[in-house]
């Protein structure tokens, strides 16, 4: 996936998951602090695509609030085949609701998103690295945990394309 609709955190989450991001780099464990661009930030991604248009998203979210000022508990370490190393929350009622929601309404406008975004298949997460593997996972894994829990509210959103480098706020 390289297009998205990530929401943000509060400024507080934000700052210790970036707190977290130095000290994985730290533990020689690569991160999405350092990751291509450098412009990543904590986020949670809502849905994933090859490409998302932004103006259709916001035109068929336009009547809901994204985001919600929901309150989210990342409580665990989690893994993806690949390297993919996240932080994973409570997947809340409200959380799961909101995002079977915001799938629903891009079906019905068109918009193609990833099978791995679909309620009863997508895996809320909060990326932390896309290249961890062997080693740097057993160094991650317990620098996350001492994290954790970590609150964190919603408080932006915005669809990013990382291969047309767009990023457009909703």
């Amino acid at each position: 996936m390289v297009a998205a609709l990530e929401v943000y955190f509060d400024q507080g989450a934000e700052r210790r998951l970036r707190t977290l991001w130095t000290a994985l780099e730290e533990a020689k464990v690569p991160n999405l602090g350092t990751h291509t661009h450098r412009r990543h930030r904590p986020h949670l991604s809502l849905v994933g695509a090859d490409a998302l248009e932004p103006t259709a998203v916001a035109r068929a979210l336009s009547t809901m609030h994204i985001p919600p000022p929901l309150a989210l508990s990342f409580q665990h370490v989690g893994q993806f085949p690949g390297g993919v190393l996240w932080l994973g929350p409570a997947p809340t009622a409200d959380l799961l609701t909101l995002h079977a929601e915001v799938v629903a309404r891009l079906d019905d406008a068109g918009v193609a998103i990833s099978e791995l975004y679909r309620p009863g298949t997508w895996v809320p997460h909060c990326t932390l690295s896309m290249t961890a593997r062997r080693d740097a996972v057993a160094r991650a894994v317990p620098i996350c945990s001492d994290v954790l829990p970590l609150a964190a509210t919603f408080t932006s959103a915005a669809v990013v394309d990382h291969n047309r480098g767009l990023f457009t706020p909703l």
